[in-house]
């Protein structure tokens, strides 16, 4: 009785020659036409066609899609061509190997390229998605189903942020890759989605955790060197993550018209402004009979206005305002001694401020009085 370990040798042997044989009829599949390829091209002295390299770069891209190892088919390919030689005069041997190592290069190439191909289709995928989702563009309940596959579960409620910098950003750019390592490495899978869209970054994520929004919005902040984000109201549905992101986008535009400071901006703490600038005509129709006036100052109507603004803003606290514009006390005293005396309202009397308040918002919305010039 031989040995035990002999018996496993010769089992192992059995098996691997086994894998081999079925290695070599997995692969023969992707031979074909190969070993008259080979016959013709060496028979006749020439090099294979473009139209001949094509067909083997595309049996490399078929291979790789069914998931074969690149060393089994390049052994076939050896095997093959062993085979093939046999069968050739010594002169037509000479140029064998070089004709194998086009068709090899090319069947490589396809299969090397066929997982970039499919990275490509599905980042083409993706941001195809992208835009359906945030511009509602696709059929809701069809979208349900495509978001699955990104990690978004679209039944339930999403809130969106987008983030600025002082320059565009894209995929692959080293801002959105380190934010979205960040957010992943802190959160782990929560259904959320991280992409950016005409240079701005964005992050979808369930309207239950807020927490993953504002640690976006931290190191969105951060990694644009101070750029900043928005973030809109939780809303149900798929096509709540489009309603959220206009209001993100909205509020962006309100920060940049308003001279709102902060990093983040909450559309809810924003929703006075949309319902004062619903009523365009009504809107201008108080600016223009409230500030028009103005306009006869020395240096025109936006001084004042920045005045007024400065004022508002710090609670009609003159001493702030001052400091916020830059100026002495005496001199922003002056000023709004001369906004009573062009438009007859007092910033001071609490029966006028409301008036004179919301027109400046006017016109920082309605870019007045540039906007009428």
């Amino acid at each position: 009785m031989p040995p035990l370990s002999g018996v496993k040798d010769v089992s192992e042997k059995r098996r691997d020659r086994g894998a081999i044989v079925a290695e070599r009829t997995v692969a023969e599949e992707y031979l074909a036409g190969y070993a008259p390829l080979l016959l013709d091209a060496c028979g006749t002295g020439r090099r294979l066609t473009r139209a001949e390299l094509d067909a083997r770069r595309a049996e490399g891209e078929r291979a790789a899609e069914a998931n074969l190892g690149l060393r089994v088919l390049v052994r076939a390919h050896l095997a093959e061509a062993r085979r093939v030689q046999e069968s050739l005069t010594a002169p037509q041997t000479a140029g064998l190997l070089a004709v194998v190592e086009q068709a090899l290069d090319a069947f490589t190439e396809g299969f090397e390229r066929a997982p970039q191909l499919a990275v490509r289709q599905e980042e083409a995928a993706r941001r195809e998605f992208i835009d359906d989702l945030l511009y509602g563009g696709s059929d809701l309940g069809r979208l349900a189903e495509r978001a699955e596959r990104f990690g978004l579960r679209l039944s339930g409620a999403h809130a969106v942020a987008v983030a600025i910098g002082p320059e565009p950003y894209g995929d692959g750019y080293p801002v959105a890759r380190s934010i979205e390592a960040a957010v992943h490495a802190r959160f782990g899978n929560r259904h959320t989605l991280l992409a950016t869209k005409e240079g701005r970054l964005i992050c979808v994520a369930p309207g239950d955790q807020p927490d993953v929004l504002a640690f976006f919005a931290k190191q969105a902040y951060a990694a644009t060197d101070g750029g900043r984000v928005a973030v809109g109201r939780t809303h149900p549905g798929p096509g709540g993550v489009v309603h959220s992101y206009e209001e993100a986008l909205n509020a962006l535009d309100l920060a940049d018209r308003m001279n709102l400071e902060g990093p983040v901006l909450h559309a809810s703490d924003l929703l006075v402004y949309p319902v004062l600038a619903r009523d365009r005509q009504a809107m201008s129709d108080l600016v223009e009979t409230t500030l028009g006036p103005l306009r006869e100052a020395r240096g025109g109507a936006q001084p004042l206005i920045d005045t007024l603004s400065a004022y508002f803003d710090c609670g009609c606290v003159a001493v702030e305002a001052a400091r916020r514009l830059s100026l002495s006390v005496r001199a922003l005293t002056y000023r709004l001694e001369r906004i009573r005396s062009l438009t007859q309202t007092d910033p001071g009397d609490p029966r006028h401020r409301y008036t004179l308040q919301t027109a400046v918002i006017g016109a920082r919305l309605l870019g007045w009085p540039d906007a009428s010039s």
